[in-house]
């Protein structure tokens, strides 16, 4: 079995690390990942500079491959142009931070999971709730392996890849899996307007998460109770339930 792993937090970031090392003792593990951190790019991809790609080595040994493109342009230079054929599986992450409710939207590691699935490999995107620089990835890449397992087993739907976001709780802590849907949140953005050294304004975009919709089957309560959320997300974006009211609208007149 051939797995694919991406992340959003570039090459030598530990979720990624940690990933790799507990899948490579029994899969054959391909790594293919930003060459510098590219959290929050969603969806973007490269058209308008050359693409390049460098062979990593860490330990003395080869590692894997780092993209000076987005999470989106690795994926697809995998598929296309590095490996001989299509990998049994795709992991994005393991992303320092949790993607949940809006933040799937703009995540580079839930977007890789994304082309993957357009691509017609079965993915799944893998968080870890933390931001702690010491962050232990261990637990979260022992749980994803399990995932993968079942995804290997049982397969995914078509246009369907998993979001998996994991408490950062050792392993003894946390309560189980929840499959779960995807809350309703809004970012309420501001912008602090600073000065650089040569007197020129620039602006810093911070802000909160705003939990609109937080219901006990979404995936932001699932975390918040220990548990291991497992969503099933559509990269379809049609709201089919609001066509025949806008079909309306026409064969009225």
């Amino acid at each position: 079995m051939a797995i694919l792993l991406v992340n959003d937090d570039g090459i030598y970031a530990p979720g990624l690390y940690a990933l790799a090392k507990a899948l490579r003792d029994k899969y054959e593990v391909v790594i293919v990942a930003p060459d510098r951190e590219q959290s929050a790019v969603g969806h973007a991809i490269t058209l308008a500079e050359p693409l390049r790609i460098y062979e990593i080595h860490q330990d003395g040994s080869f590692y894997g491959y780092a993209v000076s493109g987005t999470p989106a342009d690795c994926v697809k230079l995998a598929i296309r142009v590095i490996l001989d054929r299509p990998p049994d599986l795709l992991i994005s992450g393991i992303n320092q931070g949790a993607n949940v409710g809006a933040s799937l939207i703009y995540s580079g590691t839930v977007s890789a999971a994304t082309e993957g699935t357009m691509l017609m490999i079965p993915s799944i995107a893998v968080s870890l709730d933390t931001h702690r620089s010491d962050a232990n990835f261990d637990d979260a890449a022992q749980i994803a392996v399990q995932i993968a397992e079942k995804v290997m087993k049982f397969g995914l739907p078509g246009g369907v890849f998993l979001n998996v976001n994991v408490p950062n709780l050792p392993m003894s802590s946390i309560k189980g899996f929840k499959i779960t849907r995807q809350a309703t949140t809004y970012f309420d953005d501001f912008f602090e307007r600073r000065i650089d050294p040569q007197g020129r304004t620039y602006y810093w975009m911070s802000g909160t998460m705003v939990e609109v919709d937080r219901g006990e089957d979404s995936d932001l309560m699932a975390l918040k109770h220990g548990y291991v959320s497992i969503t099933p997300v559509k990269y379809d974006l049609t709201a089919r339930q609001f066509i025949s009211t806008i079909e309306s609208w026409f064969s009225a007149e």
